[in-house]
């Protein structure tokens, strides 16, 4: 009885282990997914289910939060030393705000998803993308300006030309998701081959 305790919890500190820590190349798709099998399963069936493609998801988290399951914006400052409030509510690996992670969660029926969970954070990622291309008529392929959508928000992209900051951390999107694509395109058929095994 003690032993299957002990089994327990050396399982459980693993899965928790292996589901929040950071993988240690974010900039390559390949080792992440060497490292996170379970996440390539998620891209994959956001990218079936909602049509984004993977390197896509990946360039959208890799610059909201560097694929840190508790990132936050960093507090502001009074007198810039007394730490104050945060400047919004963003959380997690998408960095989604309170209010559009509800209208996900409503218009999905997902209810029980949360905003550190790798698994949800690509399929809101995928059901904001894909709003995006109805919405705005922007290509899911489109790193570029899918990246500023998000960013902005569907009734702010307008107003993204004068905002020069935007653009720079949309161009970075885009080249970090054509160096996700290319390093995807070498490993992805030992990826599909490849099996999870739960011990």
């Amino acid at each position: 009885m003690i032993l299957n305790k002990k089994l327990l919890f050396i399982f459980l500190f693993f899965l928790i282990s292996a589901c929040s820590s950071i993988p240690k190349n974010t900039a390559d798709g390949c080792s992440i997914f060497s490292e996170r099998y379970l996440w390539y399963k998620h891209s994959k069936r956001t990218e079936k289910k909602w049509g984004t493609p993977i390197y896509i998801q990946l360039a959208i988290i890799k610059m909201e939060s560097d694929f840190d399951w508790l990132a936050r914006p960093e507090r502001q400052k009074i007198f810039k030393v007394i730490p104050f409030k945060r400047p919004s509510t963003s959380l997690g690996y998408s960095q989604a705000v309170k209010g559009t992670w509800k209208q996900y969660k409503n218009e999905t029926g997902n209810k029980l998803a949360t905003r550190t969970r790798f698994k949800d954070s690509v399929d809101f990622i995928g059901w904001y993308t894909n709003k995006t291309e109805k919405i705005l008529k922007i290509s899911k392929k489109d790193a570029f300006r899918q990246y500023i959508a998000y960013h902005e928000g569907w009734g702010n992209y307008k107003n993204y030309k004068s905002k020069q900051k935007i653009i720079l951390l949309a161009k970075k999107v885009q080249k970090q998701s054509e160096k996700y694509k290319k390093q995807l395109n070498g490993c992805k058929k030992s990826l599909n081959k490849k099996k999870y095994i739960i011990f």
